[in-house]
């Protein structure tokens, strides 16, 4: 059998983050008394490292690792309020399940922790859906190709029997250097321009057409 591999990020594809990620970067700067940034730059280091979206964000920051453990307090804060809500987009489950049930092999390359994937897997039933999982723990992060590389090689799978689905440019770039098929989704964090500009093969703005990708590129390589 033909192996076939689909490597998802989390944040902005699977589940929809974008409003408790911005409430918790704002909450950060402003419990350190720095000028919150917009969501427009937050959106943008979506998929980095955690530290490497802070530093990108406030840049000339004396401490950075606190900058950080400041956000990971906020986003916590946020997740235990009565009115927090991170629910996946309309889609996402069924074309887990629908790959999982056709023989794919289904990875996840993520900027979160291993804490914060494990908070995702406590809300929503996805953890049956991975054969492997990779983050922002577990080595260099995007858009350097060591997620997927490794995904590939715990599953034994080759680059051209590979393909990364994300909405962020980092995404698209850790799969461009990684050497396997990109297909990017406008529904999160990034927009169509900014991932057709770093060289995304596709682009989706649905699950209806992503799912008919996945099947052409299932039928070619088979």
């Amino acid at each position: 059998m033909t192996l076939k591999l689909a490597i998802w990020d989390m944040d902005g594809t699977i589940v929809d983050s974008r409003e408790v990620i911005q409430t918790a970067m704002v909450r950060c700067f402003e419990s350190l008394g720095l000028p919150a940034p917009a969501y427009d730059y937050v959106r943008k280091t979506i998929g980095l490292g955690l530290q490497e979206a802070v530093q990108t964000l406030a840049p000339e920051y004396h401490d950075i690792p606190g900058l950080a453990d400041a956000y990971r307090n906020a986003f916590v804060a946020r997740r235990a309020e009565s009115d927090f809500k991170e629910p996946l987009y309309d889609g996402a489950i069924e074309t887990l399940e629908r790959l999982a049930n056709e023989d794919w092999l289904i990875a996840m390359a993520t900027g979160k922790s291993h804490r914060g994937i494990r908070a995702i897997f406590e809300m929503h039933p996805l953890e049956q859906y991975f054969d492997t999982i990779w983050c922002a723990d577990d080595g260099p992060g995007k858009p350097h190709p060591h997620m997927c590389e490794q995904a590939m090689k715990a599953l034994g799978a080759e680059p051209h029997q590979s393909l990364i689905i994300g909405d962020a440019i980092h995404d698209i770039s850790m799969g461009r250097n990684a050497g396997i098929h990109t297909m990017g989704v406008s529904w999160g964090f990034g927009e169509a321009h900014e991932l057709k500009a770093v060289g995304a093969h596709e682009i989706h703005h649905d699950f209806g057409t992503l799912n008919k990708s996945l099947d052409i590129f299932g039928a070619r390589i088979a």
